[in-house]
């Protein structure tokens, strides 16, 4: 376990900016506050936050958050609360813990909770300021690492498979990719350990036996960049045994026929090294078709940016070569973490940055009560797929994911472009709305204020936000309708005790029981009492119900009189008066 010094050591490599003092106090803070508790391992719990704060420092986080990381269990399971840490380490600090803890509130009521249900929770909890998930990543990476101390089955595989459906997607998105691959193969290995176990035998013997010529074959690529008078920086990059079972299950092949096991990733000074680093390996050897990926012309959606190419290297083996800048590189292991930039200050508003775009969307559809299915669909589909680039009539490029349709392309515009939507031209050739784009596609819609969205659309569409606005536009046409059959008017006769403040209660005992009042006519006064009859706009009749039982406890007199009948009704009432003087 990392000391209190050794911790704010490594963040004063890269923060000129810390306050080492706020790290030491939560340091000894988290210490005294978990004294008494152990892990499942028996290990000291204090282990667990000192090592998610360990994690954030690798991210180069700022020092809220790194506080953040030592802090997160204590109000949950100790002493503290969020008026102590206010109090002791200010509001910042107490905002982020407060949200760490509610989603670690969530996940413990898993068991009651739909997994949609808990992903719209967690996304609520993250939108006030992103460093939340941040530490929640970390926290949940380090719980990982340790997860085979816990002895029930169960719940060490529902963990792990809430990691792969929600935790590695997310990071992920935002481009955390190293963080992404150890969640992905420390799930991987509790949910499929046999075969984890496998692909990492054929692992270790592949590298056994290709060391040697992995070693040449760098000094090799090192020589060839530097006669061409570009500086570069060469790693090896490897699979992990999960990102090779999947492409095993995609492509339905098998490990040996597999031609990105093993790679070089190289970091070069600038872009346009990297296109001439390209060409020098193009025109050196014999490019694999079909294995070329310029994701620094076209970016991932996630951010991501790099050069991918193969080619058949000595011994006719194929081999992996990805081309980025430090920049991107950078980008690649910590992602969004990657813009904290400690020029003049630690202070920086996480919500403006464009990066986080993606979760302003999953707010907004939050904020449009969708239901949690419908917006963990959608998240997916915003997550996980590949991205295609199409253009509008005037030039604006439209990011979509792969198979997208025109009808993606009509909502990612504006949502009522798709709304409208009744056909479109494919590159100046009329198309069917429903045709697949791909790239480079200019796409122009043709819209009428006459049509509807059709709901068979949805079949066809591949991205979320077209699928959530065609589903909330009849949804919306749908209650509407409903709201409107339902809508009918009565007259309710009340008899008040002549005391002021009478009438405001009733009329406030209407309202709060969700009614609208018409109209309010004062039918008679007596020594004691007014009569009022109130013709009442009732959208529901439990409402309704339920204003007649607090009449009936007020003990006040009342008669209901159907609106049809409501002038005989009160001509007869008028005459019985008459009939008794």
């Amino acid at each position: 376990m990392l000391n209190s010094d050794d911790l704010i050591n490594k963040v004063k490599v890269y923060n000129k900016f810390l306050n080492p003092e706020t790290l030491a106090k939560a340091y000894d803070f988290a210490v005294k506050a978990h004294a008494d508790q152990k892990r499942h391992s028996g290990d000291p719990y204090v282990i667990h936050p000192v090592a998610v704060a360990d994690i954030l420092t690798e991210l180069k986080l700022d020092s809220a958050t790194i506080a953040t990381g030592l802090l997160h269990d204590t109000i949950e399971d100790t002493h503290a609360t969020y008026n102590t840490i206010v109090k002791e380490f200010g509001t910042e600090v107490a905002d982020l813990v407060d949200g760490v803890t509610k989603i670690s509130v969530l996940e413990n009521q898993a068991n009651t909770s739909t997994k949609a249900e808990n992903f719209r929770k967690l996304i609520l909890a993250t939108s006030k300021d992103i460093r939340v998930l941040l530490v929640k990543l970390a926290d949940r990476l380090h719980n990982m690492r340790t997860i085979q101390a816990i002895n029930n089955s169960e719940k060490k595989e529902r963990i792990a498979r809430e990691t792969m459906e929600i935790y590695a997607p997310l990071a992920d998105r935002m481009g955390m990719n190293r963080i992404r691959d150890e969640l992905e193969d420390l799930s991987f290995g509790v949910l499929n350990t046999k075969a984890k176990q496998m692909i990492k035998d054929r692992l270790d013997n592949i590298k056994e036996k290709n060391l040697l010529s992995f070693k040449n074959l760098s000094e090799d690529f090192q020589n060839l960049l530097r006669t061409n008078n570009l500086q570069s920086k060469i790693y090896g990059r490897e699979k992990t045994p999960f990102s090779i079972w999947r492409k095993i299950q995609k492509k339905r092949t098998s490990l040996e026929l597999i031609t990105d096991i093993m790679g070089f990733r190289i970091i070069l000074n600038n872009v346009e090294d990297c296109y001439k680093a390209l060409g020098i390996f193009h025109s050196k050897y014999n490019c694999i078709p079909g294995r070329f990926k310029d994701y620094i012309s076209s970016p991932k959606i996630n951010n991501y940016q790099s050069i991918h190419t193969s080619i058949i290297g000595p011994n006719k083996r194929p081999i992996e070569i990805q081309l980025r800048t430090m920049t991107m590189h950078e980008f690649a292991q910590r992602g969004i973490a990657s813009h904290w930039q400690y020029k003049s200050s630690e202070k920086i508003n996480s919500l403006t940055w464009k990066e986080y775009d993606w979760l302003a969307d999953l707010v907004e559809i939050l904020d449009k009560n969708e239901n949690p299915e419908d917006f963990y669909e959608y998240t997916k589909l915003q997550m996980f797929q590949d991205n295609v680039f199409c253009f509008t009539p005037k030039g604006s490029v439209i990011k979509l994911p792969k198979d997208a349709t025109p009808i993606d392309f009509a909502y990612a515009v504006h949502t009522q472009i798709g709304d409208t939507a009744i056909g479109c031209e494919i590159n100046g050739k009329e198309s069917p709305i429903q045709s697949v784009l791909r790239n480079g596609d200019m796409v122009k819609i043709i819209t009428s204020r006459k049509v509807s969205p059709s709901l068979h659309w949805i079949n066809s569409t591949k991205t979320g936000k077209a699928r959530a606005a065609i589903r909330r536009y009849w949804q919306y046409r749908e209650n509407k309708k409903t709201l409107k059959s339902k809508q009918y008017n009565t007259t309710l006769w009340i008899s008040l005790p002549d005391l002021p403040g009478q009438l405001g209660d009733v009329t406030t005992l209407i309202g709060q029981n969700k009614m609208n009042i018409s109209s309010v006519e004062m039918v008679e006064k007596t020594t004691n009492t007014i009569n009022f009859r109130f013709n009442l706009i009732i959208n529901d009749l439990k409402n309704f119900t339920n204003l007649i039982s607090e009449l009936k406890q007020k003990e006040l007199k009342f008669k209901i009189i159907r609106h049809k009948n409501k002038k005989y009704a009160f001509f007869k009432r008028l005459f019985s008066g008459f009939k008794k003087n």
